[in-house]
């Protein structure tokens, strides 16, 4: 094949991931673009990681969405610096008092983890998702902001709302094809305590090219709905969504 042939096929398969394949070279080496590419990318990605939340502005996003002013709280890492070094400190909250506790179905947590870009991109969007798909079944507690955030944070903060199923919302460890993907974290009765076997996680959110805000929000109404009836999240509960679509599927070729 010709160099042209061979570019034309690595051509074709790029449009269907986000993977670098078929870099070429140049002599030993790669090509120089591809080698700035890639600096990019992990330029972006570092960049992802220690950009801070913009409190403010993503606090009025959320509560255009409609389900209240957000509470803002924190973990016990001081900086980002910190809780970078020490996860278990992100696992912990600060101070729970902005919290107001009530009694509720479903509670909302957004937390920066580790790519606040993601949040700051994503979170907004997917929360209003989430609360058009859920808002008619169950009651719904006003949101909460995290800094600081690790996963665990949320059960703490759960508790703190009074609600039975809590969903994070959560930025992604940035990668070199993704720096903003966002992640959903599902746990049915939490406490503090919980290990990730107790959760349910619906990751790569990031539209158009992963998964989009529907399509999580179906999957997350699927997945709560399945919680209270089994009466735990984790490992016990599948996520049955798309089964219809599948089994649809299976009949039609069959009978074709």
């Amino acid at each position: 094949m010709s160099e042209l042939e061979v570019d034309a096929f690595w051509k074709d398969l790029r449009l269907s991931t986000q993977a670098r394949i078929g870099l070429g070279r140049t002599g030993d080496s790669l090509p120089t673009r591809r080698v700035l590419e890639f600096r990019s990318a992990h330029a972006a990605a570092r960049d992802a990681v220690h950009m801070p939340l913009e409190v403010e502005t993503f606090s009025a996003d959320v509560e255009k969405v409609g389900i209240g002013a957000p509470a803002v709280v924190t973990s016990r890492a001081t900086s980002r610096a910190e809780y970078l070094r020490r996860p278990d400190l992100g696992r912990l909250p600060k101070d729970l008092g902005p919290i107001s506790t009530g009694d509720f179905d479903v509670g909302f947590v957004l937390g920066d983890g580790l790519s606040p870009r993601a949040l700051m991109d994503h979170g907004a969007a997917m929360l209003d998702a989430l609360v058009t798909e859920l808002s008619e079944s169950y009651s719904i507690a006003p949101p909460v902001i995290a800094t600081e955030a690790r996963v665990a944070l949320g059960d703490h903060i759960a508790e703190a709302m009074g609600v039975r199923t809590v969903v994070v919302l959560i930025g992604e460890r940035p990668g070199l094809s993704v720096a903003d993907s966002l992640g959903i974290y599902l746990t049915h009765l939490p406490a503090p305590g919980k290990s990730d076997a107790d959760r349910n996680c619906i990751s790569n959110i990031h539209p158009p090219e992963g998964l989009g805000y529907a399509q999580s929000a179906k999957i997350v109404a699927g997945l709560v709905g399945g919680a209270r009836r089994l009466g735990r999240s984790g490992v016990a509960l599948k996520d049955t969504s798309r089964a219809d679509v599948l089994e649809a599927t299976e009949k039609s070729t069959i009978e074709g």
